[in-house]
């Protein structure tokens, strides 16, 4: 089991920051280990799901909530949540893997309404509520989504109407908050009205919202076309679809933009969902998401202008998914600020590289709305 070897990895690598190695003896073999444990399903009823469990030589495998799950039994003994085992108020462990028997397994278990408890060799009690096995389980994961959305394209999207939030309304009321945040996580994007065009009303309302991050521009920044920064962003030159801040190594999460002042033409906000772009490649171009969500790209920021000296480089696939539901995380994609891409055959995946990802940027073309908006 892979938490087995992670937890023997683990054991060794404290011992060589001890600075010293014990390498075991060989033993003699077990016979009687090699033979076939004789195992038992577990049937009982609890709150009218069905519960069952069998236990195996290596692992325990539990049937609950329509979903058969595999613990090993390392895994099951390090996640204790009793008070000798894990601080409750930090949320943190007290117990050190390292120490757990790598061959450990339970003397007993019963289960008493949703609860399984489990009797350790050395007498400790770890008790598992069922519904959190099925949380952390990797079979349970496996079946959750993250964060429900709702993909759009520009049809989509202007249906929807989907309301703006007073300012007013935003910062002094928690409905006004929580309509917002409800926009922002199914839709990625949302809209706050009538806020007074300074910085210093931006920044509240970006700290009602969250942290404000350091960057190389700082917290907050004013910019306009007089490339007092070497970013096309500082000219008058059209930006085409793109996520910023690419070349971080972790590209930031959320964005506020607040158009202060306009005059003339143009400057308009360009938006688009990448998340319904992804979602069409995947259904009818599967080889390049896969492609797109396993062949890392660099991502560099150069800047020498004035007093700012910068170089950056982040690296990343332009689709970030979770290795366990495949479910869509993050996306990089900025083709001004990719490193030269090096045409490439990928042997593995059968591809030419630089032309799969054309493909991407194909289905973002197409699903676009734009917004001259105070706030987004």
């Amino acid at each position: 089991m892979w938490y087995h070897r992670l937890s023997h990895l683990q054991s060794r690598l404290q011992d060589l920051l001890k600075g010293g190695v014990i390498y075991p003896a060989l033993s003699q073999p077990n016979f009687k280990s090699l033979l076939p444990l004789a195992v038992h399903w577990h049937h009982t009823v609890s709150k009218s799901l069905t519960c069952a469990w069998q236990q195996h030589e290596d692992h325990f495998e539990l049937k609950y909530a329509n979903t058969v799950m595999r613990f090993d039994y390392v895994w099951l003994r390090d996640h204790c949540r009793s008070a000798s085992c894990y601080n409750s108020k930090t949320h943190q462990r007290s117990l050190d893997t390292a120490s757990v028997d790598l061959c450990i397994k339970p003397k007993n278990i019963r289960l008493d309404e949703t609860t399984l408890f489990f009797t350790w060799p050395d007498g400790h009690v770890t008790k598992y509520d069922l519904n959190w096995l099925v949380k952390n389980s990797y079979e349970g994961q496996k079946q959750k989504v993250i964060q429900p959305r709702i993909l759009w394209n520009a049809e989509i999207y202007q249906q929807a109407q989907v309301p703006s939030v007073d300012c007013q309304s935003f910062l002094e009321t928690n409905e006004g908050l929580k309509k917002f945040l409800q926009n922002f996580l199914l839709y990625g994007i949302a809209f706050v009205e009538n806020v007074p065009p300074t910085q210093e009303h931006t920044e509240k309302l970006a700290e009602r919202i969250s942290l404000i991050r350091e960057t190389i521009y700082g917290r907050m920044w004013y910019f306009t076309s007089d490339f007092s920064r070497g970013d096309t962003a500082y000219t008058k030159l059209a930006l085409d679809r793109h996520t910023d801040t690419t070349y971080f190594q972790e590209p930031c999460g959320i964005q506020v933009f607040h158009c202060l002042k306009h005059e003339g033409t143009g400057g308009r906000t360009l938006l688009v969902d990448g998340f319904y772009a992804a979602e069409q490649v995947l259904q009818k171009a599967p080889e390049e998401f896969e492609l797109l969500s396993k062949v890392p790209l660099k991502h560099e920021y150069i800047e020498d202008v004035g007093e700012c000296h910068n170089h950056m480089i982040g690296v990343g696939p332009v689709l970030n998914i979770y290795p366990w539901n495949k479910e869509l995380y993050l996306i990089r994609l900025f083709k001004e600020k990719q490193n030269t891409v090096n045409r490439q055959w990928n042997s593995s995946l059968q591809c030419d590289i630089p032309e799969r990802i054309l493909t991407y940027c194909h289905f973002v073309s197409g699903t676009s709305i734009e917004h001259r908006g105070s706030l987004i």
